[in-house]
């Protein structure tokens, strides 16, 4: 299947694509910006980052939370102002958010990276009632996902330079425990990048240089491919009235004069139809 060209806003790095309450919310890390579009009314808001941005996700004490460089923050669309509620690796100034996903209690689960994609000080946290631990996931370079599954009981993280995916079991407070290799790619698919489950449990993988998504089923076996006429495509939200509309956010990042000519709608946002729908965006607890 092909995907269809959905918004014009030519990213520097696109992410974090998000249903919540009737719009699409997204972010350009690197542009710094959070986007909002309502597919009602056609209308695409922006607001300006202070730093760069990984992620918003919704919250239950109202407004919602921005996965700043420096660590997750409250963020109220009416004024546009950021809130601090947690630092992150202040001893590492070359580290920010990348992605994160919020588990069926509330739990915000989300990874750090080194922006300058070398030092392996990638780590997933967890972001629970307002306090911040870490993970005992083992450090990487990128960080990416995690996806939590819909019963809660299992988290897949993704290590995009190692092409590896491995799963973790989620226990009744929020700990996350030894992993085990869940896909390795080895071949051309490309970098596997943000990562999220449906609600049969099946993980939507989007391919970094490899212009495609994918959903793998619970035994790891490829479902579904969509391509792209672009080659980044970052991360896959699923939407829509019926939860069955997919969303995909795109980045023009790394990509030469050559290839942004071939590749003219590279950063855009583009969609595609699923049969399995997916869930409900839990509100973070903080």
């Amino acid at each position: 299947m092909q995907a269809t060209h959905l918004l014009s806003v030519g990213a520097e790095l696109g992410e974090g694509p998000v249903w919540i309450d009737g719009a699409l919310w997204f972010v350009d890390i690197k542009g710094r910006r959070i986007y909002r579009q309502v597919p009602i009314t056609g209308a695409l808001d922006q607001w300006d980052a202070p730093e760069f941005i990984g992620w918003i996700l919704p919250a239950t004490k109202g407004d919602l939370i921005a996965g700043l460089q420096s660590g997750p923050h409250r963020f109220s669309p009416e004024s546009g102002i950021f809130t601090r509620i947690a630092e992150i690796d202040p001893d590492l100034p070359a580290n920010r958010l990348n992605d994160a996903a919020i588990h069926p209690s509330g739990r915000l689960y989300f990874g750090t990276m080194d922006n300058d994609e070398a030092m392996a000080s990638g780590r997933v946290f967890l972001l629970d009632g307002g306090a911040v631990r870490a993970t005992g996931i083992d450090p990487c370079v990128i960080t990416n996902g995690p996806a939590i599954a819909p019963a809660g009981d299992r988290l897949y993280h993704v290590d995009t330079l190692a092409r590896r995916v491995s799963i973790h079991p989620i226990d009744a407070v929020g700990n996350v425990g030894a992993g085990a290799t869940f896909l390795h790619f080895t071949g051309d698919e490309g970098h596997p990048d943000g990562a999220i489950c449906d609600a049969e449990g099946g993980v939507w993988i989007a391919f970094y240089g490899g212009g495609a998504a994918r959903r793998y089923d619970t035994d790891g076996h490829m479902t579904d491919e969509i391509i792209f006429p672009v080659s980044n495509v970052t991360k896959v939200a699923l939407g829509g009235s019926d939860g069955r509309t997919a969303y995909a956010t795109t980045a023009r990042q790394g990509l030469s004069a050559d290839a942004l000519a071939a590749q003219p709608l590279a950063g855009d946002v583009f969609t595609f139809p699923v049969k399995i729908p997916g869930m409900p965006v839990t509100r973070a607890n903080s």
